[in-house]
């Protein structure tokens, strides 16, 4: 494969000539068939990628041709003439060579024409377009990568991958850890302002459990319970203070023996606390018996609190029995809090938006860098939404308060977490619309006008590699950095004692 505008070779020096002439054996530089004949159709590849609009940084976006032939020509062009051929079922694009490419298609459109040789005659299929937008999306994004069994957690990893390439690293695993049937589970890692300035967080539970704060290279671990707290789960790091928001959940998992969803996962009871990193103390924000409050996040000026807030009484003794059976009547709600930094206190809640009054259950609040737009889940109830088939991703506006789905983006399995690009332009979020059961991470342009166009698949350097892969993808965040602090520096501080925290009263 190569770009190509002339196929001559004459006059070059001997190095560029056998360069070239090893080019041409190597089958790259085949005569575009000058005798196709038209399909009226596109041709069927994996992954299907078409119209979806691109950032000018992705990595490329390779894939196999599903038509059966004995030969192949794809062309990937732009209009002003760059080109890159490649003429193999498996379209495998050089890293280097499609980022000029999508240089001079950016804002504008890149084209793929697909040839396949059948029977001694070629065909091409219809052209495949992808507007290439103007704005980048965030050169890394993190997740943790999990088995599919639901309960083992050992082989659990935290990832880090470069979207400009295929590059990935482990930022933690549990496999160091696991002792005999003992082993912990690392989650929830998260980063303040795209992991701009080096902090970061993540929970370590079971074996050597502890929160580890990272700050640049130094880690501390932390015991977030308190003797009026346990310790916080789902993180939001404030975008201005040395503050992070948690909901503290009792969370719990159910297994269907008849339900197509398999697993249910039941917050049990929730609360909201707020931990001070630079004095060690944790406050309690929303403590109230029959409100079930969960994945908080800041507003971009950090004077709001989002989350989400189910009210369900109590009726029996036993909370965990009760909800095994009742689960589907846990509707979660978008409320907010004002916050005022200097007093460090905050107001009353107040609901932004009643998907109960809907018969629906919202999940983790999102707002957009500009404050315009909140992204959240929407399913039928709950508010771990990666279990259920209905899932789908909507807006609100923040400004009038109008909500509708993100249809372009959404599928008809589970759409989950979600998260935007550092100028929100984009939006990376899990979903199982490959087979129902597995979660790959996909990609959505969400433009100017507030509208979200068709994702594409995270990209990989072969294209069967999702079809390899038995593990599932989840809580994708973006960062504009990667993460600085070695896995060795992470591991000896899991290793080291937790730094018990102090309980400061409600705020």
């Amino acid at each position: 494969m190569k770009i190509m505008k002339s196929t001559y070779i004459k006059n070059l020096p001997v190095v560029a000539f056998l360069s070239a002439m090893i080019i041409i054996l190597s089958g790259c530089t085949e005569e575009r068939p000058a005798d196709a004949v038209r399909a009226n159709k596109y041709a069927k590849v994996t992954p299907d990628n078409g119209d979806a609009v691109l950032p000018p940084n992705i990595a490329p976006l390779n894939f196999r041709i599903d038509e059966e032939g004995e030969g192949y020509y794809v062309r990937s062009y732009s209009k002003k003439g760059d080109e890159i051929v490649c003429t193999k079922r498996n379209v495998e694009y050089n890293v280097g060579k499609w980022h000029q490419l999508l240089e001079t298609a950016k804002g504008d459109t890149l084209y793929t024409e697909i040839y396949v040789k059948k029977g001694g005659r070629w065909s091409v299929y219809q052209t495949v377009k992808n507007a290439v937008a103007t704005e980048d999306i965030d050169r890394y994004v993190s997740y943790r990568m999990i088995e599919p069994s639901y309960v083992e957690y050992e082989e659990m990893s935290i990832n880090q991958r470069d979207l400009t390439d295929f590059s990935e690293k482990v930022i933690y695993s549990n496999m160091p850890f696991g002792k005999n049937d003992e082993g912990q589970c690392v989650n929830c890692h998260s980063y303040r302002n795209y992991n701009s300035d080096g902090r970061m967080q993540l929970h370590v539970r079971e074996r050597m459990g502890g929160t580890l704060i990272v700050e640049g290279d130094r880690v501390t671990k932390i015991n977030l319970a308190t003797d009026s707290t346990a310790a916080g789960r789902y993180p939001a790091w404030h975008p201005t203070k040395n503050l992070i928001a948690y909901s503290v959940n009792a969370t719990g998992q159910v297994f269907h023996t008849k339900d197509t969803q398999k697993v249910e996962v039941i917050d049990f009871g929730s609360d909201l606390t707020l931990y001070d990193i630079d004095n060690n103390t944790v406050y309690g924000v929303s403590m109230e018996k029959d409100e079930y409050e969960s994945f908080p996040a800041w507003s971009p000026d950090g004077k709001t609190l989002y989350y989400t807030s189910a009210h369900y009484v109590q009726k029996t003794d036993n909370i965990d029995a009760e909800l095994d059976s009742d689960y589907q009547n846990l509707k979660y709600n978008i409320c907010r809090k004002s916050f005022d930094d200097k007093s460090m206190t905050f107001s009353a809640a107040d609901t932004v938006f009643n998907a109960r009054a809907l018969g629906k259950s919202a999940a983790l609040p999102r707002v957009s860098p500009d404050g315009k737009y909140m992204l959240f889940g929407l399913a039928d109830y709950g508010n771990f939404h990666i279990w259920h088939k209905n899932s789908d991703l909507y807006v609100m506006r923040l400004d009038n308060g109008e909500v509708y789905p993100l249809t372009e983006a959404n599928s008809d399995e589970a759409d989950s977490y979600h998260n935007w690009s550092s100028n929100g332009r984009w939006i990376i979020f899990s979903s199982r619309r490959d087979d129902g059961n597995y979660t790959r991470l996909y990609i959505s342009y969400f433009d100017k006008n507030g509208k979200a166009h068709k994702a594409f698949v995270m990209p990989q350097k072969h294209p069967d590699y999702y079809a390899n892969l038995f593990k599932s993808y989840n809580v994708p965040e973006f960062m504009v950095k990667p993460v600085s602090a070695s896995k060795q520096k992470l591991y000896k501080s899991t290793r080291g004692n937790a730094l018990p925290a102090s309980y400061g009263g409600m705020k």
